[in-house]
């Protein structure tokens, strides 16, 4: 039987736009016969998941999602220089001479990255290292094989899927990297098939999952699961006419200004969900129960302190969370939306009425259904009460 942990967080965003959809105006969605502002689950796991307090609370742990493997593979075959700051960008060491030829580079590069997306052909299963190069029977008699489809662009090397690599995948590549640079020759189907790892040590992936279509061995269920954030209330859009000045114009001959544009904003409070399988959690690292708690506390944190980054240089709407019910238990998890089904309208105290909301629907579902959790701790900045750390250690202490 699996724990959860499961997050209940209400957090309020002054005007912003921080989930665009595809006309530029913020996300919306109809609840309870009205329209609600909302902030997609993507656009959240993102945010916590590309933050500092992520990157410094799992370093080493962090795997790299990408469609471009393929074009960083083959700079490092050319310069020699390490794949992991390349993809990281991070890298500041001079180019030095070509190391291996752009042809071979290319070729081997494309190999790599296809291990990941693509099928191995029969003919590449059958082979074994010995006789990566030897003529299939099809060569042998002069037949014409076609080239099998890939899913990497041949010349540009960038992938149609976007996959999610984990960082002992990236060390995999980096170590055949420096064999082939030492050998000067091509991978082996070997050594390609054992690239993908099924042990994983990169949090990212572990807590999020992952498909790859051709190699569903090596799929991960999510052992987190982010709701998208509604407001507890009904919201309108609005419209936000801006102008922006020449500096040089003096208003001698045009006193207009320089440019004209109009975005959308809206404003609200947010209920957010987030259902940790902390039993899943911790068998897609490889039962690393240290791992899965360092894990947690750095999504915890990052949930209650991160916002999603959409137009925050025009409205810096930064907001922590104000209130946070964290359970735990082995129960069948469940959220809280429905408290918000009727939209909240106290307009003299919008957090104090959707807090008090929260807890009656909670009190209500576990009186029909039974308690839903065996442990709980409340961080509830409207009262003053509770705080970070005692939800950080909640959530992280061991049955």
């Amino acid at each position: 039987m699996s724990d959860f942990i499961q997050l209940h967080m209400l957090v309020s965003y002054p005007p912003s736009n921080l989930n665009r959809d595809d006309l530029g105006r913020p996300k919306t969605a109809v609840m309870g016969g009205t329209q609600r502002l909302r902030i997609s689950s993507q656009s959240l796991k993102r945010a916590w998941r590309t933050s500092d307090i992520f990157e410094q609370g799992l370093e080493g742990h962090i795997g790299i999602r990408t469609k471009e493997m393929g074009s960083k593979v083959k700079e490092a075959l050319t310069s020699g220089l390490p794949l992991i700051q390349l993809l990281q960008g991070k890298n500041t060491e001079p180019k030095s001479a070509t190391i291996i030829g752009e042809k071979n580079a290319n070729e081997w590069a494309l190999k790599i990255a296809s291990a990941f997306v693509d099928k191995l052909s029969k003919s590449d299963n059958k082979k074994t290292e010995g006789s990566s190069t030897d003529d299939t029977e099809e060569e042998k008699k002069g037949t014409k094989k076609e080239d099998k489809k890939s899913n990497i662009n041949k010349d540009s090397l960038k992938g149609e899927q976007l996959v999610f690599y984990s960082n002992n995948e990236i060390f995999a590549i980096q170590s055949l990297i420096t064999t082939l640079i030492k050998e000067n020759r091509a991978p082996n189907p070997q050594e390609l098939s054992s690239l993908l790892k099924e042990d994983l040590s990169s949090v990212d992936v572990a807590m999020f999952g992952r498909m790859l279509a051709n190699a569903t061995k090596y799929n991960v269920e999510a052992a987190v699961q982010v709701a998208h954030a509604i407001t507890v209330h009904e919201v309108a859009v609005e419209d936000d006419y801006f102008t922006a000045v020449d500096d040089l114009n003096k208003g001698d001959d045009d006193a207009g200004a320089a440019h004209l544009g109009e975005t959308e904003f809206a404003s609200g409070l947010f209920y957010t969900y987030v259902c940790i399988d902390k039993t899943l959690l911790e068998k897609n690292l490889g039962s690393n129960a240290e791992l899965a708690s360092a894990a947690i506390k750095a999504l915890v944190e990052a949930a209650t302190k991160v916002a999603p980054t959409g137009k925050q240089n025009s409205f810096a709407s930064r907001a922590y969370a104000s209130y946070l019910l964290a359970e735990k238990g082995s129960q069948q998890p469940r959220s809280l939306s429905v408290a918000y089904l009727g939209a909240v309208r106290d307009s003299k105290d919008l957090l104090g009425a959707a807090i008090t909301s929260l807890n009656d629907t909670r009190k209500k579902m576990d009186a029909v259904y039974g308690k839903c959790c065996e442990e709980q701790e409340v961080m509830d900045v409207h009262a003053g009460e509770g705080s970070l750390n005692k939800i950080l250690e909640f959530c992280c202490r061991s049955p």
